[in-house]
């Protein structure tokens, strides 16, 4: 997923322009739609913007959001219409607009492990939900303990919590919630996964050079070139 960011809270919402086209594919592995599509937004003009692949069961599926001129989303929407009659995918679109700008939010990152049972996903959506925070990507696996064989349930959440919440009442609230379930979690912000980090939850920070010249040609001394 782009990288989650506070946003300004004065920040306006971006108006849809209508030249954004949201296309979902489906295919039966091995075949992906991932080549055809992308080369049918290629050849239409159009940018792809935002990309999710998986492959769940036995199918591939891939959400991609694209964007262009009007001629090109029109040629575009022409050319995967093509590709579902000629290439055995199914494949559905519609024309949305880019993602409006969210107010003051924090990123975190949730992880959950659990034995499986019915419903662990629905009510983790469920506990978010009612605090009024949005989950803005979220990926769950089902798979066998290694040792013991038990059938095991993971899931990675990305979400956004308004700056005004509580963060450490929120995390007690939410342990107690997965103490109650039996369910392993870890909450935290999200930092940045490069190294050393860019960014790290509300912080940004940068390290500069200040080099006085005028002293600098009193004593000979010669102007720094690199950072070592």
């Amino acid at each position: 997923m782009s990288q989650e960011r506070i946003l300004n809270e004065n920040a306006q919402p971006q108006a849809s322009t209508g030249n954004h086209l949201l296309i979902s594919a489906y295919g039966t592995y091995p075949n992906s739609p991932l080549l055809i599509v992308s080369r049918r937004i290629s050849e239409a003009g159009c940018n792809l913007l935002d990309t999710r692949l998986s492959t769940v069961g036995r199918d591939v599926s891939l959400v991609a959001m694209s964007a262009g001129s009007s001629d090109g989303i029109v040629k575009l929407e022409s050319l995967l219409g093509r590709v579902e009659r000629e290439n055995q995918f199914k494949i559905a679109y519609y024309r949305t607009g880019p993602k409006p700008m969210q107010s003051n939010m924090l990123p975190y990152l949730v992880e959950v492990v659990a034995a499986d049972k019915p419903g662990i996903l629905f009510q983790l959506a469920d506990f978010f939900d009612r605090q009024g925070i949005t989950i803005e990507n979220l990926q769950s696996n089902g798979y066998q303990a290694m040792h013991t064989g038990a059938s095991m349930f993971t899931a990675q959440l990305t979400i956004g919590i308004p700056a005004t919440m509580h963060i450490a009442a929120l995390r007690d609230d939410f342990m107690g919630f997965c103490d109650h379930l039996n369910l392993d979690a870890i909450m935290s912000q999200y930092r940045d996964k490069k190294t050393p980090p860019a960014w790290f939850g509300m912080d940004v920070w940068g390290a500069t050079v200040c080099f006085n010249t005028v002293e600098a040609k009193k004593r000979n001394i010669p102007k720094p070139e690199s950072w070592k």
